[in-house]
């Protein structure tokens, strides 16, 4: 085989020679590819294909060649986004089967499209995440068996495993006649109690619905900040350490709900570019049987175009957060990911629906309390400490 590619490279080289001989015999004009250095007999180089005339063009001929790239139906670029949105787990089946030039490659799409996904949110000012604190205001009681009972407006709940002392100390009842756990910062004496939670806003702009307290409701904020700075300068070690970051983070986001956004989009690639390769190996477990089919790459490029979608489906969340309910446009875009992963699924390692759907769950089920989960709680933290 080599000897016969050896022949072919030959006569290719000496027919290359034989035209520009001729073509000069006949008074024809032929320069060097400006790429490789071979002679050019036509509108492009043999050799490698460069065209002939690229250099020093105008700016027009510049913007219509863009314009054609980017707008011709059968680009390559719209190949790649009409299989990546309207066939899941094509680009990897491609791939696989070595239909390679039809689309743009897994890494490069990943790259552009995460990169769009990070641009469009600096660029329309919209946060991934913000943080909003409220304030919630209850009473803790006790019942006539010593329970601990805690009372919101008209509503009143036991907490269970939680009793009192007739004092109103509280402390964690580990059963009958075991050892009583104190918990110094609670007191069920009927005295009212401020605490502090925050919660999240996903994909809205940055400033936009700022919450708005009231006096009260501030004052609250500031007595919280002060006992929780108390028990900081208390504290030694990590404990006074984690207590301090607490402190800073709760009034940072006091006044600036997207204060933890800059430092989670930071974090967002890094935490990706590990989750790219354990997904991979996922996919690979639970088709260990087809290992002699499937190479870890293939499992590698599918992760990859999973992901890419990911950040498709994000940017379209983004937008439709604009429009509709948070809470709506979440549970939309989880069913739109679970849709496509299991069509991908199916289409990819041609399995029957029964196998596919049991491994898609188990595949679900793994990636998002294992892998995401962690990661996401691991970007919070960071986020925290760089605050």
């Amino acid at each position: 085989m080599e000897d016969f590619e050896a022949v072919l490279e030959t006569g290719g080289a000496a027919a290359v020679e034989l035209a520009v001989a001729a073509l000069l015999q006949r008074g024809g004009k032929v320069i060097p590819c400006p790429n490789c250095g071979e002679p050019i007999i036509g509108e492009y180089c043999g050799v490698c294909g460069q065209p002939r005339e690229t250099h020093r063009r105008s700016v027009v001929h510049l913007l219509h060649d863009l314009v054609k790239d980017i707008a011709s139906f059968d680009s390559r670029i719209l190949r790649t986004v009409r299989a990546l949105v309207a066939k899941p787990g094509e680009l990897p089946l491609a791939f696989r089967e070595g239909r390679t030039q039809r689309y743009v490659p897994a890494v490069r799409l990943y790259l552009f499209v995460s990169l769009l996904f990070f641009l469009f949110l600096s660029a329309t000012g919209i946060a991934f995440v913000q943080f909003d604190m409220k304030i919630d205001s209850f009473k803790l009681t006790t019942d006539a068996a010593g329970n601990v009972v805690q009372v919101r407006g008209n509503q009143r709940a036991v907490m269970s495993g939680f009793k009192a002392t007739p004092q109103g100390n509280v402390y964690i009842d580990t059963g009958s006649g075991g050892a009583r756990i104190p918990v110094p910062l609670m007191k069920a004496d009927g005295s009212a109690t401020d605490t502090i939670t925050s919660y999240p806003r996903f994909f809205e702009r940055i400033g936009a619905d700022r919450p708005h307290y009231s006096t009260e409701q501030l004052a609250a904020l500031a007595e919280a900040r002060a006992e929780i700075l108390t028990e900081a300068k208390k504290a030694n070690g990590n404990r006074g350490w984690l207590m301090r970051t607490i402190f800073t983070t709760l009034t940072k986001l006091e006044t600036d709900p997207a204060a933890l956004n800059g430092p989670m989009m930071a974090w967002i690639p890094r935490i990706l570019f590990l989750l790219l390769p354990l997904f991979a190996l996922l996919l690979a477990a639970f088709y260990r049987r087809q290992r002699r089919d499937f190479l870890f790459v293939d499992h590698m490029v599918f992760s990859l175009t999973a992901h890419t979608f990911a950040f498709v489906a994000l940017v379209a969340a983004a937008i439709l957060a604009q429009m509709i309910a948070g809470t709506w446009v979440a549970l939309l875009t989880a069913l739109v990911l679970a849709a496509y992963l299991l069509l991908s699924l199916k289409r990819f390692y041609k399995q029957n629906w029964t196998k596919t759907g049991l491994k898609f769950v188990g595949i679900a089920v793994a990636y998002t309390v294992f892998l995401l989960t962690p990661a996401l709680a691991g970007a919070l933290v960071a986020s925290v400490l760089a605050t």
